[in-house]
Protein backbone atom coordinates (compact mmCIF):
# COMPACT_ATOMS: atom_id res chain seq x y z
CA UNK A 1 0.00 0.00 0.00
CA UNK A 2 1.25 3.55 -0.41
CA UNK A 3 1.01 3.92 3.20
CA UNK A 4 2.52 2.09 5.90
CA UNK A 5 0.59 0.39 8.92
CA UNK A 6 1.89 3.48 10.96
CA UNK A 7 0.58 6.12 9.04
CA UNK A 8 -2.69 4.68 8.69
CA UNK A 9 -3.30 3.59 12.70
CA UNK A 10 -2.20 7.63 13.41
CA UNK A 11 -4.62 8.45 10.55
CA UNK A 12 -7.58 6.65 12.27
CA UNK A 13 -6.80 8.25 15.58
CA UNK A 14 -7.03 11.58 14.35
CA UNK A 15 -10.02 10.67 12.41
CA UNK A 16 -11.75 9.02 15.49
CA UNK A 17 -11.27 11.85 18.12
CA UNK A 18 -13.05 14.55 15.92
CA UNK A 19 -16.50 11.66 15.99
CA UNK A 20 -18.56 13.18 18.41
CA UNK A 21 -18.63 10.25 20.70
CA UNK A 22 -15.97 7.10 21.07
CA UNK A 23 -16.48 4.39 19.79
CA UNK A 24 -15.79 0.30 19.84
CA UNK A 25 -15.86 -0.81 16.54
CA UNK A 26 -13.51 -2.72 14.45
CA UNK A 27 -12.10 -0.76 11.79
CA UNK A 28 -10.78 -1.60 7.82
CA UNK A 29 -9.39 0.00 5.51
CA UNK A 30 -11.08 -0.50 2.27
CA UNK A 31 -11.52 1.23 -1.17
CA UNK A 32 -8.58 1.57 -3.57
CA UNK A 33 -5.84 2.55 -1.04
CA UNK A 34 -6.58 -1.17 0.63
CA UNK A 35 -6.51 -2.56 -2.78
CA UNK A 36 -2.65 -1.82 -2.99
CA UNK A 37 -3.62 1.20 -5.92
CA UNK A 38 -4.37 4.51 -5.39
CA UNK A 39 -2.06 7.54 -5.38
CA UNK A 40 -1.41 10.90 -3.57
CA UNK A 41 -4.74 12.45 -4.02
CA UNK A 42 -6.81 9.43 -3.04
CA UNK A 43 -9.26 8.97 0.02
CA UNK A 44 -8.57 7.08 2.95
CA UNK A 45 -11.72 5.08 3.36
CA UNK A 46 -12.56 3.65 7.03
CA UNK A 47 -14.97 0.96 7.50
CA UNK A 48 -15.99 0.67 11.10
CA UNK A 49 -18.33 -2.38 11.75
CA UNK A 50 -20.23 -2.14 14.81
CA UNK A 51 -21.99 -5.47 16.79
CA UNK A 52 -24.74 -3.08 18.02
CA UNK A 53 -28.74 -3.73 17.50
CA UNK A 54 -29.50 -0.01 15.49
CA UNK A 55 -28.34 0.26 12.29
CA UNK A 56 -25.87 3.59 11.73
CA UNK A 57 -26.82 5.74 8.65
CA UNK A 58 -25.41 4.94 5.27
CA UNK A 59 -23.95 8.45 4.32
CA UNK A 60 -20.26 8.92 5.36
CA UNK A 61 -18.95 11.24 7.74
CA UNK A 62 -16.24 13.65 5.57
CA UNK A 63 -13.16 14.71 7.30
CA UNK A 64 -9.98 16.25 6.50
CA UNK A 65 -6.75 15.16 7.89
CA UNK A 66 -3.32 15.82 7.85
CA UNK A 67 -3.99 17.08 4.35
CA UNK A 68 -5.89 13.85 3.18
CA UNK A 69 -9.61 13.77 2.59
CA UNK A 70 -11.11 10.51 5.08
CA UNK A 71 -14.57 8.89 5.06
CA UNK A 72 -15.56 7.07 7.63
CA UNK A 73 -18.79 5.04 6.97
CA UNK A 74 -20.04 2.97 9.65
CA UNK A 75 -22.10 -1.16 9.26
CA UNK A 76 -23.48 -2.81 11.38
CA UNK A 77 -23.25 -6.24 11.19
CA UNK A 78 -26.84 -6.96 10.74
CA UNK A 79 -26.75 -4.68 7.78
CA UNK A 80 -23.34 -6.45 6.15
CA UNK A 81 -25.08 -9.43 6.46
CA UNK A 82 -28.51 -8.41 4.84
CA UNK A 83 -26.33 -7.02 1.85
CA UNK A 84 -24.01 -10.54 1.44
CA UNK A 85 -28.01 -12.44 1.64
CA UNK A 86 -28.58 -10.13 -1.34
CA UNK A 87 -25.70 -11.00 -3.58
CA UNK A 88 -25.94 -14.21 -3.23
CA UNK A 89 -29.63 -14.48 -3.67
CA UNK A 90 -29.40 -12.50 -7.25
CA UNK A 91 -26.12 -13.85 -8.66
CA UNK A 92 -28.01 -16.44 -10.72
CA UNK A 93 -30.29 -13.13 -11.62
CA UNK A 94 -27.03 -10.57 -12.25
CA UNK A 95 -29.08 -7.71 -13.88
CA UNK A 96 -30.53 -7.14 -10.96
CA UNK A 97 -27.39 -6.65 -8.94
CA UNK A 98 -27.12 -3.23 -7.97
CA UNK A 99 -23.80 -1.62 -8.59
CA UNK A 100 -23.09 0.23 -5.32
CA UNK A 101 -24.31 -3.35 -3.14
CA UNK A 102 -21.88 -5.28 -5.43
CA UNK A 103 -18.93 -1.98 -4.74
CA UNK A 104 -19.94 -1.87 -1.39
CA UNK A 105 -19.47 -5.99 -0.56
CA UNK A 106 -15.99 -5.64 -3.08
CA UNK A 107 -14.73 -3.06 -0.56
CA UNK A 108 -15.39 -4.89 2.73
CA UNK A 109 -14.11 -8.61 1.16
CA UNK A 110 -11.01 -6.54 -0.05
CA UNK A 111 -10.31 -4.29 3.07
CA UNK A 112 -7.45 -4.54 5.46
CA UNK A 113 -8.28 -4.61 9.27
CA UNK A 114 -6.93 -2.16 11.39
CA UNK A 115 -9.01 -2.99 14.47
CA UNK A 116 -10.76 -5.45 16.01
CA UNK A 117 -8.83 -7.58 13.57
CA UNK A 118 -11.44 -11.08 14.75
CA UNK A 119 -14.92 -9.20 13.84
CA UNK A 120 -13.77 -7.79 10.55
CA UNK A 121 -12.63 -11.57 10.02
CA UNK A 122 -15.62 -12.89 10.94
CA UNK A 123 -17.86 -10.76 8.60
CA UNK A 124 -15.63 -11.46 5.92
CA UNK A 125 -16.37 -14.94 6.61
CA UNK A 126 -20.03 -14.92 5.57
CA UNK A 127 -19.25 -14.70 1.59
CA UNK A 128 -16.33 -16.50 0.52
CA UNK A 129 -13.70 -14.60 -1.76
CA UNK A 130 -14.29 -17.60 -4.21
CA UNK A 131 -17.95 -17.14 -4.40
CA UNK A 132 -17.88 -13.55 -4.64
CA UNK A 133 -14.91 -13.40 -7.60
CA UNK A 134 -17.77 -16.10 -9.42
CA UNK A 135 -20.46 -13.44 -8.82
CA UNK A 136 -18.61 -10.11 -9.82
CA UNK A 137 -16.98 -11.85 -13.17
CA UNK A 138 -20.81 -13.06 -13.91
CA UNK A 139 -22.14 -9.46 -12.91
CA UNK A 140 -19.28 -8.10 -15.35
CA UNK A 141 -20.32 -10.30 -18.47
CA UNK A 142 -23.63 -9.95 -18.25
CA UNK A 143 -23.27 -5.95 -18.81
CA UNK A 144 -20.73 -6.67 -21.51
CA UNK A 145 -23.29 -9.07 -23.25
CA UNK A 146 -25.85 -5.77 -22.94
CA UNK A 147 -23.03 -3.68 -24.52
CA UNK A 148 -21.91 -5.81 -27.30
CA UNK A 149 -25.34 -6.90 -28.36
CA UNK A 150 -26.45 -3.31 -28.02
CA UNK A 151 -23.45 -2.54 -30.47
CA UNK A 152 -24.33 -5.20 -32.70
CA UNK A 153 -27.36 -3.76 -33.23
CA UNK A 154 -27.01 -0.11 -33.69
CA UNK A 155 -24.40 -0.90 -36.27
CA UNK A 156 -27.55 -2.49 -38.02
CA UNK A 157 -29.09 0.51 -37.75
CA UNK A 158 -26.22 2.51 -39.98
CA UNK A 159 -25.72 4.82 -35.67
CA UNK A 160 -21.78 3.99 -36.41
CA UNK A 161 -20.31 6.11 -33.85
CA UNK A 162 -22.33 5.26 -31.24
CA UNK A 163 -21.64 1.57 -31.63
CA UNK A 164 -18.13 1.98 -31.52
CA UNK A 165 -18.59 3.68 -28.07
CA UNK A 166 -20.79 0.80 -26.87
CA UNK A 167 -17.83 -1.94 -28.55
CA UNK A 168 -15.63 -0.03 -26.15
CA UNK A 169 -17.85 -0.36 -23.11
CA UNK A 170 -18.21 -3.77 -23.66
CA UNK A 171 -14.28 -4.24 -24.12
CA UNK A 172 -13.83 -2.81 -20.97
CA UNK A 173 -16.81 -5.22 -19.48
CA UNK A 174 -15.43 -8.55 -21.03
CA UNK A 175 -11.74 -7.78 -19.74
CA UNK A 176 -13.26 -7.17 -16.39
CA UNK A 177 -14.98 -10.37 -16.11
CA UNK A 178 -11.93 -11.90 -16.90
CA UNK A 179 -9.91 -10.33 -14.25
CA UNK A 180 -12.42 -10.76 -11.45
CA UNK A 181 -12.60 -14.36 -12.48
CA UNK A 182 -8.44 -14.47 -11.47
CA UNK A 183 -9.27 -12.44 -7.94
CA UNK A 184 -9.47 -9.13 -9.69
CA UNK A 185 -12.77 -7.88 -8.38
CA UNK A 186 -12.02 -4.10 -8.21
CA UNK A 187 -15.45 -2.49 -9.38
CA UNK A 188 -13.66 1.00 -10.81
CA UNK A 189 -12.26 0.58 -14.20
CA UNK A 190 -10.08 3.28 -13.76
CA UNK A 191 -7.70 1.01 -12.02
CA UNK A 192 -7.72 -1.46 -14.77
CA UNK A 193 -4.03 -1.38 -16.09
CA UNK A 194 -3.05 -1.93 -12.93
CA UNK A 195 -5.26 -4.93 -12.89
CA UNK A 196 -4.15 -6.43 -15.61
CA UNK A 197 -0.51 -5.81 -15.00
CA UNK A 198 -0.65 -8.09 -11.61
CA UNK A 199 -2.74 -11.32 -13.49
CA UNK A 200 0.36 -11.86 -15.35
CA UNK A 201 -1.13 -12.25 -18.50
CA UNK A 202 0.96 -10.03 -21.13
CA UNK A 203 -0.78 -11.41 -23.55
CA UNK A 204 -4.32 -10.16 -22.36
CA UNK A 205 -3.48 -7.15 -21.40
CA UNK A 206 -1.60 -6.02 -24.79
CA UNK A 207 -4.35 -7.02 -26.67
CA UNK A 208 -7.00 -5.23 -24.64
CA UNK A 209 -4.51 -2.53 -25.01
CA UNK A 210 -4.32 -2.92 -28.69
CA UNK A 211 -7.87 -3.13 -29.23
CA UNK A 212 -8.67 0.03 -26.83
CA UNK A 213 -6.23 2.19 -28.98
CA UNK A 214 -8.05 1.50 -32.29
CA UNK A 215 -11.28 2.67 -32.01
CA UNK A 216 -12.71 3.77 -35.07
CA UNK A 217 -12.80 7.16 -36.84
CA UNK A 218 -16.03 9.21 -36.90
CA UNK A 219 -18.25 8.11 -39.78
CA UNK A 220 -16.44 5.05 -40.57
CA UNK A 221 -18.82 1.99 -40.76
CA UNK A 222 -16.29 0.05 -42.14
CA UNK A 223 -14.41 0.38 -39.85
CA UNK A 224 -16.66 0.61 -36.86
CA UNK A 225 -17.58 -3.26 -37.93
CA UNK A 226 -14.45 -4.34 -38.04
CA UNK A 227 -13.39 -3.16 -34.91
CA UNK A 228 -16.69 -4.78 -32.96
CA UNK A 229 -15.88 -8.25 -34.85
CA UNK A 230 -12.39 -7.89 -33.31
CA UNK A 231 -13.48 -7.24 -29.87
CA UNK A 232 -16.12 -10.04 -30.27
CA UNK A 233 -13.41 -12.20 -30.97
CA UNK A 234 -11.65 -11.47 -28.41
CA UNK A 235 -14.08 -11.36 -25.85
CA UNK A 236 -15.08 -15.07 -26.88
CA UNK A 237 -11.28 -16.02 -26.25
CA UNK A 238 -11.86 -14.65 -22.55
CA UNK A 239 -14.25 -17.17 -21.84
CA UNK A 240 -17.80 -14.82 -22.54
CA UNK A 241 -20.62 -16.35 -23.88
CA UNK A 242 -23.50 -15.42 -26.00
CA UNK A 243 -21.44 -12.75 -28.57
CA UNK A 244 -21.33 -14.32 -31.68
CA UNK A 245 -22.45 -11.70 -34.25
CA UNK A 246 -25.72 -12.66 -35.37
CA UNK A 247 -27.79 -9.99 -35.86
CA UNK A 248 -30.87 -12.22 -36.78
CA UNK A 249 -30.73 -12.84 -32.69
CA UNK A 250 -31.82 -9.72 -32.36
CA UNK A 251 -35.57 -9.11 -32.32
CA UNK A 252 -37.61 -6.04 -31.80
CA UNK A 253 -40.26 -6.27 -29.39
CA UNK A 254 -43.27 -4.14 -27.47
CA UNK A 255 -42.74 -2.27 -24.82
CA UNK A 256 -45.28 -2.43 -21.86
CA UNK A 257 -47.22 0.66 -21.24
CA UNK A 258 -46.49 1.83 -25.07
CA UNK A 259 -49.22 2.32 -27.05
CA UNK A 260 -50.52 4.22 -30.71
CA UNK A 261 -52.59 6.34 -31.80
CA UNK A 262 -53.65 7.50 -34.96
CA UNK A 263 -55.88 10.69 -35.80
CA UNK A 264 -55.77 11.26 -39.63
CA UNK A 265 -52.07 10.87 -40.39
CA UNK A 266 -50.59 11.62 -37.78
CA UNK A 267 -48.97 9.20 -35.30
CA UNK A 268 -49.41 9.77 -31.50
CA UNK A 269 -47.08 7.47 -29.48
CA UNK A 270 -47.49 7.49 -26.02
CA UNK A 271 -45.41 5.89 -23.13
CA UNK A 272 -45.89 4.93 -19.77
CA UNK A 273 -49.12 6.23 -20.27
CA UNK A 274 -47.72 10.07 -19.41
CA UNK A 275 -45.39 11.49 -22.36
CA UNK A 276 -46.58 11.66 -25.61
CA UNK A 277 -44.39 11.92 -29.31
CA UNK A 278 -45.86 13.24 -32.47
CA UNK A 279 -44.59 11.77 -35.05
CA UNK A 280 -43.53 13.58 -38.38
CA UNK A 281 -44.74 11.78 -41.46
CA UNK A 282 -41.33 9.74 -42.42
CA UNK A 283 -41.17 8.59 -38.94
CA UNK A 284 -45.19 7.27 -38.88
CA UNK A 285 -44.30 5.65 -42.39
CA UNK A 286 -41.39 3.49 -40.43
CA UNK A 287 -43.30 3.56 -36.82
CA UNK A 288 -46.46 1.99 -38.86
CA UNK A 289 -44.37 -0.81 -40.86
CA UNK A 290 -43.21 -2.29 -37.23
CA UNK A 291 -44.27 -5.77 -36.96
CA UNK A 292 -43.05 -6.39 -33.72
CA UNK A 293 -41.24 -10.15 -32.42
CA UNK A 294 -39.15 -10.21 -35.84
CA UNK A 295 -35.31 -9.96 -36.20
CA UNK A 296 -34.38 -6.85 -36.27
CA UNK A 297 -32.48 -7.07 -39.77
CA UNK A 298 -35.73 -7.92 -40.90
CA UNK A 299 -37.43 -5.00 -39.36
CA UNK A 300 -34.86 -3.00 -40.86
CA UNK A 301 -35.49 -4.35 -44.44
CA UNK A 302 -39.39 -3.92 -43.87
CA UNK A 303 -38.89 0.04 -43.00
CA UNK A 304 -36.71 0.43 -46.08
CA UNK A 305 -39.82 -0.72 -48.01
CA UNK A 306 -41.62 2.06 -47.07
CA UNK A 307 -39.21 4.83 -49.13
CA UNK A 308 -37.86 6.58 -46.59
CA UNK A 309 -34.27 7.40 -46.21
CA UNK A 310 -32.39 5.94 -43.36
CA UNK A 311 -34.69 4.34 -41.58
CA UNK A 312 -32.73 2.74 -39.19
CA UNK A 313 -31.72 6.27 -37.59
CA UNK A 314 -35.47 6.16 -36.94
CA UNK A 315 -35.74 2.99 -35.44
CA UNK A 316 -32.67 4.09 -33.22
CA UNK A 317 -34.61 6.94 -31.95
CA UNK A 318 -37.00 4.89 -31.19
CA UNK A 319 -35.29 2.28 -29.39
CA UNK A 320 -33.25 5.86 -27.21
CA UNK A 321 -36.65 6.69 -26.17
CA UNK A 322 -37.77 3.42 -25.11
CA UNK A 323 -40.85 3.16 -27.60
CA UNK A 324 -39.53 0.02 -28.66
CA UNK A 325 -37.26 -2.68 -26.78
CA UNK A 326 -34.41 -4.64 -28.45
CA UNK A 327 -34.48 -8.75 -26.98
CA UNK A 328 -31.49 -11.75 -27.53
CA UNK A 329 -33.19 -14.58 -28.72
CA UNK A 330 -32.95 -17.06 -25.52
CA UNK A 331 -31.12 -13.85 -23.60
CA UNK A 332 -34.02 -11.65 -22.74
CA UNK A 333 -34.10 -7.69 -23.04
CA UNK A 334 -31.00 -5.77 -24.36
CA UNK A 335 -30.00 -3.47 -21.19
CA UNK A 336 -26.59 -1.87 -22.13
CA UNK A 337 -25.43 0.00 -19.11
CA UNK A 338 -21.54 1.86 -18.29
CA UNK A 339 -20.26 1.44 -14.79
CA UNK A 340 -20.76 4.69 -12.40
CA UNK A 341 -23.01 6.33 -15.13
CA UNK A 342 -26.10 7.29 -15.20
CA UNK A 343 -29.07 4.68 -14.65
CA UNK A 344 -29.52 3.43 -17.90
CA UNK A 345 -33.04 3.71 -19.51
CA UNK A 346 -35.25 5.58 -21.87
CA UNK A 347 -34.06 9.00 -23.17
CA UNK A 348 -36.68 11.76 -22.31
CA UNK A 349 -35.59 14.75 -25.32
CA UNK A 350 -36.80 17.87 -24.82
CA UNK A 351 -40.15 19.36 -25.16
CA UNK A 352 -41.07 20.13 -29.13
CA UNK A 353 -40.83 23.88 -29.34
CA UNK A 354 -43.54 23.74 -32.28
CA UNK A 355 -46.46 26.14 -31.86
CA UNK A 356 -49.37 25.47 -31.66
CA UNK A 357 -49.14 22.36 -30.34
CA UNK A 358 -52.23 20.51 -31.50
CA UNK A 359 -54.40 20.54 -34.51
CA UNK A 360 -57.60 18.78 -35.02
CA UNK A 361 -55.42 16.05 -37.13
CA UNK A 362 -52.69 15.49 -34.55
CA UNK A 363 -50.23 16.57 -32.57
CA UNK A 364 -47.82 19.43 -34.50
CA UNK A 365 -44.31 18.20 -35.59
CA UNK A 366 -41.45 19.91 -36.37
CA UNK A 367 -40.04 17.87 -39.06
CA UNK A 368 -41.24 14.78 -41.77
CA UNK A 369 -38.80 12.76 -39.41
CA UNK A 370 -39.52 14.15 -36.13
CA UNK A 371 -40.06 12.35 -33.00
CA UNK A 372 -41.32 14.94 -30.70
CA UNK A 373 -41.87 14.78 -27.26
CA UNK A 374 -44.98 17.15 -26.33
CA UNK A 375 -44.86 19.62 -23.21
CA UNK A 376 -47.45 18.79 -21.38
CA UNK A 377 -48.62 14.84 -19.97
CA UNK A 378 -50.53 12.77 -22.05
CA UNK A 379 -53.79 13.60 -20.66
CA UNK A 380 -54.24 16.99 -20.66
CA UNK A 381 -52.88 16.30 -24.44
CA UNK A 382 -55.92 14.60 -25.29
CA UNK A 383 -58.41 16.23 -23.25
CA UNK A 384 -57.24 19.73 -24.87
CA UNK A 385 -57.51 18.02 -28.30
CA UNK A 386 -61.05 17.27 -27.43
CA UNK A 387 -61.81 20.34 -26.55
CA UNK A 388 -60.47 21.97 -29.59
CA UNK A 389 -62.80 19.34 -31.75
CA UNK A 390 -65.39 20.39 -29.42
CA UNK A 391 -64.96 24.14 -29.86
CA UNK A 392 -64.95 23.66 -33.49
CA UNK A 393 -68.91 22.22 -33.06
CA UNK A 394 -69.73 25.04 -31.47
CA UNK A 395 -68.36 27.76 -33.48
CA UNK A 396 -70.81 25.59 -36.28
CA UNK A 397 -73.83 25.36 -33.92
CA UNK A 398 -73.54 29.05 -33.00
CA UNK A 399 -73.32 30.26 -36.62
CA UNK A 400 -76.13 28.36 -37.67
CA UNK A 401 -78.11 30.07 -34.88
CA UNK A 402 -76.58 33.24 -35.71
CA UNK A 403 -77.75 32.98 -39.37
CA UNK A 404 -80.90 32.19 -38.21
CA UNK A 405 -81.31 35.06 -35.82
CA UNK A 406 -80.53 37.53 -38.53
CA UNK A 407 -83.06 35.88 -40.58
CA UNK A 408 -85.68 36.51 -38.32
CA UNK A 409 -84.76 40.18 -37.13
CA UNK A 410 -83.58 39.04 -33.68
CA UNK A 411 -80.91 41.63 -32.90
CA UNK A 412 -80.27 40.33 -29.04
CA UNK A 413 -80.27 36.74 -30.10
CA UNK A 414 -77.87 37.89 -32.96
CA UNK A 415 -75.43 39.44 -30.62
CA UNK A 416 -75.29 36.88 -27.88
CA UNK A 417 -75.03 33.81 -30.92
CA UNK A 418 -71.79 35.85 -32.25
CA UNK A 419 -70.45 36.68 -28.65
CA UNK A 420 -70.94 32.47 -28.58
CA UNK A 421 -69.02 31.74 -31.86
CA UNK A 422 -65.88 34.01 -30.71
CA UNK A 423 -65.88 32.45 -27.26
CA UNK A 424 -65.50 28.85 -29.02
CA UNK A 425 -63.21 29.73 -31.48
CA UNK A 426 -60.65 31.39 -28.65
CA UNK A 427 -61.46 28.75 -26.99
CA UNK A 428 -60.43 26.52 -30.08
CA UNK A 429 -56.85 28.93 -29.93
CA UNK A 430 -56.06 28.23 -26.74
CA UNK A 431 -56.80 24.44 -26.75
CA UNK A 432 -54.29 24.29 -29.29
CA UNK A 433 -51.57 25.59 -27.46
CA UNK A 434 -52.10 23.19 -25.02
CA UNK A 435 -54.53 25.39 -22.18
CA UNK A 436 -55.95 23.10 -19.87
CA UNK A 437 -58.27 23.73 -18.39
CA UNK A 438 -59.68 26.65 -19.68
CA UNK A 439 -60.20 30.14 -18.76
CA UNK A 440 -63.60 31.26 -18.33
CA UNK A 441 -65.20 32.78 -21.17
CA UNK A 442 -65.41 36.32 -19.71
CA UNK A 443 -61.38 36.11 -19.46
CA UNK A 444 -60.71 34.55 -22.49
CA UNK A 445 -59.40 37.31 -24.62
CA UNK A 446 -57.30 38.48 -21.80
CA UNK A 447 -55.79 35.00 -21.39
CA UNK A 448 -54.47 35.14 -24.76
CA UNK A 449 -51.44 36.68 -23.21
CA UNK A 450 -50.49 33.23 -22.57
CA UNK A 451 -50.15 32.53 -26.41
CA UNK A 452 -47.02 33.30 -28.62
CA UNK A 453 -47.35 37.09 -29.70
CA UNK A 454 -47.97 36.49 -33.05
CA UNK A 455 -51.81 35.80 -31.90
CA UNK A 456 -52.47 39.11 -30.68
CA UNK A 457 -54.06 40.37 -33.90
CA UNK A 458 -56.52 37.72 -32.90
CA UNK A 459 -57.30 39.06 -29.73
CA UNK A 460 -57.79 42.81 -30.70
CA UNK A 461 -60.35 41.35 -33.72
CA UNK A 462 -61.84 39.11 -31.05
CA UNK A 463 -62.34 42.08 -28.54
CA UNK A 464 -64.04 44.32 -31.04
CA UNK A 465 -66.12 41.70 -32.30
CA UNK A 466 -67.58 40.80 -28.92
CA UNK A 467 -68.18 44.51 -28.12
CA UNK A 468 -71.01 44.61 -31.15
CA UNK A 469 -74.44 45.49 -30.72
CA UNK A 470 -77.02 45.00 -33.80
CA UNK A 471 -79.25 47.03 -34.46
CA UNK A 472 -80.15 46.88 -38.46
CA UNK A 473 -80.07 43.55 -40.67
CA UNK A 474 -76.87 45.35 -42.24
CA UNK A 475 -75.12 45.63 -39.02
CA UNK A 476 -76.32 41.66 -38.69
CA UNK A 477 -74.79 40.61 -41.87
CA UNK A 478 -71.46 42.83 -41.51
CA UNK A 479 -71.23 41.00 -38.13
CA UNK A 480 -71.64 37.83 -39.48
CA UNK A 481 -69.37 38.34 -42.26
CA UNK A 482 -66.72 39.30 -39.60
CA UNK A 483 -67.53 36.21 -37.49
CA UNK A 484 -66.88 33.70 -40.42
CA UNK A 485 -63.54 36.09 -40.93
CA UNK A 486 -62.33 35.81 -37.44
CA UNK A 487 -62.86 31.88 -37.00
CA UNK A 488 -61.46 31.47 -40.18
CA UNK A 489 -58.45 33.21 -39.49
CA UNK A 490 -58.23 31.07 -36.13
CA UNK A 491 -59.01 27.74 -37.56
CA UNK A 492 -55.97 28.37 -40.17
CA UNK A 493 -53.94 29.22 -37.12
CA UNK A 494 -54.53 25.98 -35.62
CA UNK A 495 -54.69 23.47 -38.46
CA UNK A 496 -58.67 23.35 -38.58
CA UNK A 497 -59.54 25.20 -41.75
CA UNK A 498 -61.08 21.58 -42.79
CA UNK A 499 -63.44 21.23 -40.21
CA UNK A 500 -66.87 20.22 -41.49
CA UNK A 501 -69.48 22.39 -41.63
CA UNK A 502 -70.73 19.95 -39.02
CA UNK A 503 -74.80 20.85 -39.12
CA UNK A 504 -74.91 21.61 -43.52
CA UNK A 505 -75.51 17.66 -43.56
CA UNK A 506 -75.82 14.11 -42.54
CA UNK A 507 -72.40 13.71 -44.33
CA UNK A 508 -71.01 16.45 -42.72
CA UNK A 509 -72.37 15.98 -39.40
CA UNK A 510 -71.09 12.34 -40.21
CA UNK A 511 -67.68 13.38 -40.86
CA UNK A 512 -67.59 15.72 -37.46
CA UNK A 513 -68.21 12.60 -35.08
CA UNK A 514 -65.96 10.70 -37.14
CA UNK A 515 -63.40 13.32 -36.63
CA UNK A 516 -64.73 13.25 -32.32
CA UNK A 517 -64.42 9.72 -32.43
CA UNK A 518 -61.03 9.99 -33.01
CA UNK A 519 -59.69 11.95 -30.07
CA UNK A 520 -62.45 10.40 -27.96
CA UNK A 521 -60.98 6.91 -28.20
CA UNK A 522 -57.66 8.29 -27.00
CA UNK A 523 -59.13 10.64 -24.36
CA UNK A 524 -60.94 7.68 -22.49
CA UNK A 525 -57.73 5.72 -22.69
CA UNK A 526 -55.83 8.29 -20.67
CA UNK A 527 -58.99 8.86 -18.82
CA UNK A 528 -58.72 11.96 -19.29
CA UNK A 529 -61.50 14.76 -19.31
CA UNK A 530 -64.54 14.65 -22.02
CA UNK A 531 -65.72 17.84 -23.70
CA UNK A 532 -69.32 16.97 -22.38
CA UNK A 533 -70.90 13.79 -20.31
CA UNK A 534 -72.55 13.27 -24.06
CA UNK A 535 -69.33 12.48 -25.42
CA UNK A 536 -68.89 8.90 -23.77
CA UNK A 537 -72.25 8.04 -26.09
CA UNK A 538 -70.44 8.97 -28.91
CA UNK A 539 -67.39 6.76 -27.63
CA UNK A 540 -69.64 3.66 -27.17
CA UNK A 541 -71.37 3.77 -30.74
CA UNK A 542 -67.75 3.71 -32.09
CA UNK A 543 -68.46 7.30 -33.90
CA UNK A 544 -71.70 6.47 -34.98
CA UNK A 545 -74.82 8.35 -33.90
CA UNK A 546 -76.15 6.64 -30.77
CA UNK A 547 -79.80 5.15 -32.08
CA UNK A 548 -77.94 4.41 -35.68
CA UNK A 549 -75.09 2.37 -33.48
CA UNK A 550 -78.14 0.46 -31.76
Amino acid sequence: MILTEEQLQDLLDKSLAELPRATECAVTLEGSVAEGFGNSSSDIDFLLIDRGQDDPPIMPSLLFVDGRRVEIRTRSVRQIAAQFREVQQHAKRPGRLSEDLLNRCQRLLHSHPLRGHALVEEVKAMLPVEEFRRIAAGWWAHRARQSLRHAMALLCLGEGDEAAEWTRAGLIQAVKSWAAGVGETYLEPKWLSLQLARTGRADVRDRYWELDATTPASGDAGAAHDHLTACLAFARQLGLTGVSWRPERLTVERVARVTTWQTGERVHVVRGGREVFALGDDAGSVWRSLVLGRPLPRVLDTAADTGVSEPGALLAAFLRYGLIRLAWKGGGTVTPALPLAAPAGPVTPPPSPAQPLLSLHGAAVTGSRAVDLLPLPADRFAAAAMALVWSNVVVENAVEDLTGALRMGQWRVAELTARRAVHAALRGLLSAHGVHPLPADAGLVRRLDLLPPATRPIGARAGELLRRTVESAEEGDRLLTEIRACTALIRTAVGAGTFPASFDSAATWAATLRLGHDWLRIGAHLDADLPIEEARDLLASNGAQPHQAL
